[in-house]
């Protein structure tokens, strides 16, 4: 099978459960909010915006009627404010809304919210989304399980999200990769190896170049390179374990071609066993947390019966473990997924308290 056709064309968005919404709420992830997303659909026109070369971004920027332009602003200046402070309306008259963007490609729909402080010019952004359980579960498994912490909120059908910053990743690779030394390439290509094993792992898809970012952290003579995934839509739901595998999918191909040319294989095992560890470590200690998680989501629907039947049985034969045969839906295939590391990690690991 080709890597380009291992994706669905397109995934269902799934609502958020009774459980789920418990979950979140005791963890601090539900506020009230002033404005949903289906408010933001109610634009009046829109502009196409392109990139510096002439591109189309599909992205479009958006305007409403000069009626619902003010209370619109208003109510983004309190979710920023949510998100970022105490919620107060204290820091309002400093801060400005400069655009809002709505995208057009992709399952999520997102709108790009501009925040500008007026005192400084610096600005953040958020995204408000439709809510889907799919990618709520996988925000909060990244917030879990990975080196990256994740905020967001979520009110009914709504979902807000902060921008996670980083240079694209095929920006990266199109633009950037060539011009890194050896040494960086090195760097970046172990980066790849964890970060490939880290979505295998907790069944994070489609992370195609695009679907994720490239975040460069000076420090002392080198650079510290880290990928991180900003989409989150196909959580556990593809049937293919490829999928799974940023090294399966084409438009990784640079990256997976340089890394094969600077690594050797145990190099590359050494790497798989130090990001498994890292996950296991950051499973047992958040345990009590992502026990409850996994109990939502394993009480859920987030996929069709066929593709939890194809998922473990690609597992199964990759591991042997029964666990995965036994898995009713994706949230007991990731679940045995999660035991199969934390057991072999506590096994293999004699300073671990058994």
């Amino acid at each position: 099978m080709e890597r380009n056709k291992l994706i669905s064309k397109k995934k269902p968005a799934y609502p958020v459960s009774d459980a789920l919404l418990k979950y979140l709420t005791r963890h601090g992830r539900t506020i009230k909010i002033p404005i949903y997303y289906d408010d933001l659909l109610r634009f009046q026109g829109s502009v196409t915006i392109y990139d510096k070369n002439g591109k189309d971004t599909l992205w479009v920027s958006v305007y409403y009627s000069e009626f619902e332009t003010e209370e619109i602003n208003q109510s983004l200046k309190k979710v920023y404010s949510i998100l970022h402070s105490d919620g107060s309306d204290v820091i309002f008259p400093y801060l400005n809304i400069d655009s809002i963007d709505f995208c057009t490609f992709g399952n999520s729909k997102p709108f790009r919210i501009k925040v500008r402080n007026i005192l400084n010019d610096n600005y953040l952004y958020l995204y408000i989304k439709k809510a889907d359980a799919s990618r709520i579960y996988g925000l909060e498994l990244e917030d879990l399980l990975s080196p990256n912490h994740i905020n967001f909120l979520v009110r009914k059908n709504t979902l807000i999200e902060e921008h996670i910053s980083g240079i694209p990743g095929d920006d990266f690779i199109d633009n950037h990769l060539d011009n890194c030394s050896h040494r960086d390439k090195m760097e970046i290509a172990k980066e790849f190896v964890k970060f490939n094993e880290r979505c295998f792992v907790r069944l994070l898809g489609d992370m195609r170049s695009y679907n994720y970012v490239m975040v460069l952290t000076h420090d002392f003579d080198r650079i510290q390179y880290r990928i991180r995934a900003i989409d989150f839509d196909q959580q556990s739901y593809e049937g293919n374990s490829k999928v799974y595998k940023p090294q399966f999918l084409k438009e990784n191909n640079k990256l997976i071609a340089m890394t094969a040319k600077l690594l050797q294989q145990t190099s590359i095992d050494q790497y798989v066993n130090e990001e498994r560890s890292l996950l296991a470590k950051r499973a047992w200690n958040e345990k009590k947390r992502l026990k409850g998680l996994m109990n939502c989501m394993k009480n859920d629907t987030i996929s069709s019966p066929q593709k939890v039947n194809q998922l473990q049985t690609d597992l199964f034969e990759l591991t042997n473990d029964v666990k995965f045969k036994k898995a009713k839906n994706m949230g007991e295939v990731l679940q045995s997924a999660l035991d199969f590391v934390v057991r072999n990690y506590k096994s293999e690991n004699p300073y671990i308290l058994k």
